[in-house]
Formats: structure tokens, sequence, C-alpha cells
């Protein structure tokens, strides 16, 4: 089993040497809007610092990004009403539409040399998670899933993460609050401190996508079930300390919304983006014949097999999980806008928190399972 263990280690590192190797060639003039958007952020956080967050175009008098938009062929760049995403606000500034986080992190680059560190940095994070599950593993089918699924996961920091820069650091805080999440549900103590933990990482995770809010859907719905019944108050207690982490992790996002678009539970985004749920057969079919439609599946399918499989703790974190697959789900395949990326998050936090707790479980535990499984199909042929 350890050679089985150190054959994975090196397939990750390998696909992560080949990862490193494609992204030091990348450029941060590819054309896509969205890139120097980010750029632009990250532009204003190295020139202005916190007060950075203040994306008014009209700061822009140095043209750095006139500059960009040049570069890529703009040919408006010198009328702000016309920037790529940036929106106009009441006030009658022109804002840019995407929370800070996502250039917080690239302005800690230096200039030019930006996105190639962010996502070494976080393909870094996502391969050493990838690596510690596969030396947890205790069995060889356990050995083959880690080894499998941390090879998957460090493949995906290219591709669909480099769809946009606000992905890799989405992939990074997902891996790790899949391991606090199985962490947290397996112990036989629950840590208020870990939960808290858990809130602020999908809280930060905010900052870089206003959808990933949704991510921490499904914990909600989880302490609201777990209060109910029966009602206890240390859940209580857990649930605000989830919640009071998630609310210091999206504060960089509400306190620029307060500056940008006057009130922080206001949107800086455009009404193209802002539309009502519904579903679209179009949609639908870009999504089945997407990656992600694979991802999809994988998360599904894991958490349907760990809910009979797995021991009283391992079986809540199914459900948790389970919850928060049917909100995200639910919330984006109903959503008119399809991207190569949108359920990847949901996706990858699905698997990693599965994939975590499995590996957690007891031996005893782990080793009944078959068991268990055996004898349901025994029971059915017998009758």
């Amino acid at each position: 089993m350890t050679i089985v263990k150190l054959a994975f280690g090196l397939i990750c590192l390998a696909i992560l040497a080949s990862n490193i190797v494609t992204m030091s060639r990348w450029s941060e003039a590819r054309g896509v809007y969205d890139d120097i958007c980010y750029l632009r952020q990250a532009h204003l956080f190295q020139r202005f610092g916190a007060d950075g967050l203040n994306t008014d175009a009209a700061r822009d008098d140095d043209r750095y990004f006139e500059g960009k938009m040049k570069q890529i062929g703009f040919a408006e760049g010198a009328d702000p009403a016309r920037w790529p995403c940036h929106n106009p606000m009441p006030s009658g500034k022109v804002v840019l539409q995407y929370p800070p986080g996502t250039g917080f992190l690239l302005a800690l680059f230096p200039q030019g040399h930006q996105v190639v560190p962010l996502y070494v940095a976080a393909s870094l994070i996502v391969c050493g998670l990838a690596l510690s599950g596969i030396a947890m593993a205790r069995t060889l089918p356990s050995v083959l899933s880690a080894g499998l699924f941390g090879a998957l996961a460090v493949y995906l920091m290219i591709n669909p993460a480099k769809a946009s820069y606000s992905v890799a650091p989405t992939m990074a805080l997902c891996a790790l609050a899949g391991l606090l999440t199985a962490l947290w549900l397996t112990r036989d103590r629950r840590s208020l401190l870990l939960i808290a933990l858990i809130g602020l990482l999908l809280g930060a995770s905010v900052n870089f996508r206003l959808p990933n809010a949704l991510l921490a859907a499904g914990y909600f719905v989880f302490f609201g079930i777990s209060f109910a019944w029966p009602r206890k108050f240390a859940t209580l207690v857990q649930g605000l300390g989830f919640a009071a982490g998630v609310l210091v992790g999206i504060a960089p996002t509400l306190i620029a919304q307060a500056i940008n678009a006057g009130s922080p539970l206001a949107t800086t985004y455009g009404s193209a983006d802002v539309v009502a749920p519904g579903f679209d057969l179009a949609v639908l079919g870009h999504y089945l014949h997407d990656m992600q439609f694979v991802l999809i599946v994988l998360a599904i399918g894991s958490t349907a097999w760990l809910l009979p499989n797995g021991e009283v703790r391992t079986r809540q974190v199914a459900l948790l999980v389970a919850g928060n697959l049917l909100v995200n789900l639910i919330f984006f395949l109903t959503h008119p806008i399809f991207t190569p990326y949108y359920v990847v998050p949901i996706a990858m936090l699905s698997l990693w928190t599965v994939s975590f707790a499995w590996l957690m479980q007891p031996d005893h535990a782990r080793q009944a399972a078959p068991l268990r499984s055996a004898s349901a199909r025994l029971g059915v042929l017998q009758r």
C-alpha cells in the first residue's frame, strides 16, 4: 500500500509540475475583460492601499485601465461609460462590479507578474491537501479513491480554473473548508472555534465571487434542522459562531459595496447579471456537455454512497453536503447564464468534504461499510 501511496503522490506532483510549467507561459493580456478588471482592482490596492476598495472610474487618472484596454484592442477605453465589467451607480459613479478579494490577492505580487504566482500558490495548497488525503488513507480502496480524486483536483487548477482569476483562490478555500468541515463533524466534541473558522473561510470566498455566498447555505440548513430537533443550546451557539465567521469573512465585500454602491447590501452588478431564476433547456444542455456535469455526478454519487455506508457522524457530513448541493444546484441550474465554472466550487467543496470524512472514519467503521452493503444486497436478493 505504501508503494501505491507513493505512486499517487508522484502523479499529483507531476501534474502540479506540468501545471506550473503551463502557467508560467500565461499572458496577463489574453483579451479577456474579466482579467483586466481584476488587475485594475489589484492596481488600486497597490496604489492606494485599503482605499483601493473605492473603484470609481475617476480614479484612473494614471490611465492604467485605459492602457490595459488598448493592449487588447478595445477602442473605447477613454470613455468609462463603455468600460467592461463596470456599472453606473445611482450616485453617478462608474464602479467595478466584482468583489475585491481577487484583486487583493493579485496585489500581493509585483505588477506584470501577478496571475502566475496566484495560480501557483493556490495549486500548491490544493496539491498539499491532496497529498495529505493520500497519506491519511489506510486501506487500498481509500488510497485509490484519495489518489484519483487528488490527481483530478490538481488537474482542475488549470482547467476550468483558468477561465476566471476568481476560481483559483476559490478552489483552494473549498479544499481547506472541506477538510475542516469533515474534521468538525467527525470529532467526538464539535469545536466552536473550528466551525467559526469554517464560516470565516466560506465568508472570505464571497470576496472572490458573490455566488460563493451559496456555499454556506447548506450549513445554515444543517444548523436549522439540528436546532429544531432536538433543541440544544450548544447547537445554537455553534450556529451563531458559524454565522459570525461568515459575517467577518464577507466584511470586505460589504464595505466595498457601501463605498461603491452606497449600501453594504446594494449590488455593484448590472441588470444583466441580476436576473430572475427560470429553467432554460439551453443552459441545462450546456451543463450536460460540460466537465461540470461530471463533477456534479461525482459529488452526488459520493454523497449518496456515504449516507448508508458511513458511521453516524460521517452520515451527518453527508446530510450537510447533500443540503448544500441541493441549494446550490437549484440556484445554478435555474440561473439563465452559463459559464464553465459556476458549479465547480460547490462540487469541489462537496467532494473534498466527503473524501476527508471517509478518510477520518475509524478503521472499524470503514471496514464495516462493505459488510453493510453486502448484507443489504443479500437482503434484497432474499426478498
